[in-house]
């Protein structure tokens, strides 16, 4: 059985929303973690990467789906998504087993236990991991850019 067609707008869409939200994140790293708690920014960037990371799980299961898979082997959740971009070598497995992994826990987080999110962890990711979800991205662009190299055509 042949694989579906990725639908390049979505890839395509959900790439330019994942950057946009980046680029609006990076603005909270120009400013001091006593600066981020005082106002409204902590609001305004878990808005931006919760946005962030749906973009990623929604590209990530439209790749996912595409692929021809019998019946129990189908990604379910956000983590078994990213452990099957891994074992499909779509993206490095050790990228799917760490950091995307960790993604798909961390919007569970923001969706399902948000009141946990303190101020310091979102800043502290807004410093640190934004490389991470520019990295998925590049790793999507080289998927659209060669989808022959990856078993897959786009549409």
């Amino acid at each position: 059985m042949k694989n579906l067609p990725l639908n390049k707008k979505i890839l395509i869409n959900r790439l330019a929303e994942i950057e946009a939200d980046c680029q609006e994140l990076s603005q909270f790293q120009k400013i001091s973690l006593k600066e981020f708690k005082k106002s409204y920014d902590y609001a305004i960037a878990e808005h931006f990467l919760r946005r962030a990371l749906e973009a990623v799980f929604d590209l990530s299961s439209h790749i996912i789906s595409r692929i021809p898979l019998r019946p129990g082997e189908r990604p379910e959740g956000y983590k078994t998504i990213a452990i099957a971009l891994g074992k499909h070598k779509i993206i490095p497995k050790s990228f799917a087993e760490g950091p995307l992994l960790q993604m798909a826990g961390y919007r569970n987080r923001m969706v399902h236990f948000y009141q946990e999110i303190t101020n310091e962890e979102l800043y502290q990711i807004i410093k640190e991991d934004l490389g991470d979800l520019e990295k998925f991205c590049s790793f999507v662009k080289k998927l659209i850019e060669t989808p022959e190299k990856f078993g897959f055509e786009i549409k």
